[in-house]
């Protein structure tokens, strides 16, 4: 069976090397240091297929070292061990150090990123790694400050171009038939500036097209095309461009719509698809907030739990917890009134503009404040039987004023019979 074309298309040396002229290009500094052989523990940072795992094979190939690699998503503490004593191993026969890749080192976990530091401090390995999270935040301190960092940008449309015109050249399937570019906006678009996406798509694009539908028997790669058969595609998952955006709205929907069934299947369509696992539990914990609110305030603590717990286990074994907040959010009552008060209020806000604060609302911690009335009349509510004193809480220009009201479900319900009362 043939290899996809991303990985027939993969390059072998810097000359070869799409795009990151800034780190890679002539004269460049990682450039210098990859040609004189001295390359030091560093983490390649950017977003998914701008060629971070190709460039520290690249490396690895050209200065003719071994060369182990980990993925975070499924090693663990005992495979990061067993590799550090390979490479003990390898440096006895060989006097430069073995190269160590860790693909999506942001998963690590800290226990998983201490078990690197010793070698990397004594020399054992020289650590790569590749994140698409701000090493800062991803990274221990201590590992971080014996690495450099590199940051990798998208590649642009020329960059991209240029490699669907070489593997329409070069590749030793693609050119053997007549393949012609006719638009490139979908191509562009659907790619988001990753190389291996691009190549993905146009292989999709190739293969289910026989060239029938033009005299010429040429296949042509139009906008149409692209997006037809991206639709058609299950695992055509795209994180940066509009099939993203359409399957987290269905996810998002289905916890909305109270269907746990729908939740999960999108939530599944993500993980496979490889969908950053923080994005989908930061839009649990704003849909926590969102659409159950004050129905099931547990909702937002389950979700904000879920966040840090998917932190600190990572993955795969987040995807559990992703999925039990997943079906609890389905299934909780929902309420989106803490969203409408605060749209309400906006919109007064920008209707009657900055209103006065009441000067029995201000502070008055100088004497001119106090006499000029600042906080004079204001009565402090625990002075007061049940902690409460009918008093004004807004501009006098808007005093009737109603931004929340309470929806019908028991939780919300129960706070407006406990308002009731109090006013009483």
């Amino acid at each position: 069976m043939n290899q996809p074309l991303a990985e027939r298309m993969r390059p072998t040396s810097l000359d070869d090397y799409a795009g990151q002229k800034q780190l890679v290009g002539k004269g460049s500094v990682l450039r210098k240091m990859i040609d004189s052989g001295n390359v030091p523990s560093f983490i390649l940072w950017g977003p998914p297929g701008v060629g971070k795992t190709t460039l520290a094979k690249i490396i690895s190939k050209q200065l003719d070292i071994p060369f182990y690699t980990l993925s975070a998503i499924n090693s663990g503490v005992k495979d990061v061990r067993e590799v550090i004593e390979k490479a003990k191993s390898t440096v006895f026969f060989n006097s430069r150090r073995p190269i160590l890749f860790i693909d999506e080192i942001h998963r690590f976990s800290k226990s998983q990123q201490d078990s690197l530091l010793s070698a990397v401090e004594n020399g054992t390995i020289t650590l790569i790694g590749a994140t698409t999270e701000n090493p800062s935040f991803e990274v221990i301190g201590p590992l971080l400050s014996r690495c450099q960092v590199y940051v990798l940008k998208s590649l642009d449309e020329q960059d991209l171009l240029a490699l669907a015109h070489k593997a329409l050249k070069e590749d030793v399937e693609l050119k053997k038939k007549q393949v012609k570019i006719v638009e490139t906006a979908a191509l562009m678009r659907f790619s988001g500036g990753d190389a291996r996406k691009l190549l993905n798509i146009l292989e999709l694009v190739i293969d289910a097209d026989d060239g029938s539908d033009n005299t010429e028997g040429a296949i042509l790669i139009t906008d149409a095309k692209v997006i037809d058969r991206l639709q058609e595609n299950p695992v055509a998952y795209d994180k940066g461009g509009e099939m993203h955006y359409d399957i987290i709205s269905a996810f998002i929907k289905s916890i909305r719509g109270s269907d746990p069934d729908g939740a999960i299947y999108w939530l599944a369509r993500m993980v496979a698809g490889g969908e950053d696992p923080k994005f989908i539990a930061r839009r649990l914990v704003i849909a926590a907030s969102e659409d159950i609110g004050l129905a099931n305030p547990n909702a937002l603590l389950l979700a904000n739990a879920c966040f840090d717990a998917l932190t600190k286990i990572g993955w795969p074994e987040g995807r559990i917890i992703l999925a039990e907040t997943t079906v609890y959010l389905a299934t909780s009552p929902k309420s989106n009134s803490a969203y409408m008060a605060v749209e309400n209020a906006l919109a007064e806000v920008s209707q009657s503009g900055n209103l006065p604060v009441p000067l029995h609302l201000r502070n008055a911690p100088t004497q001119l404040m106090k006499d000029l009335n600042y906080h004079k009349g204001y009565k402090y509510a625990h002075n007061y039987e049940g902690n409460y004193v009918k008093q004004d809480y807004l501009p006098e220009k808007i005093q009737d004023k109603k931004f929340w009201l309470a929806q019908n479900n028991p939780q919300e319900l129960k706070i407006q019979e406990f308002l009731r009362k109090l006013k009483e």
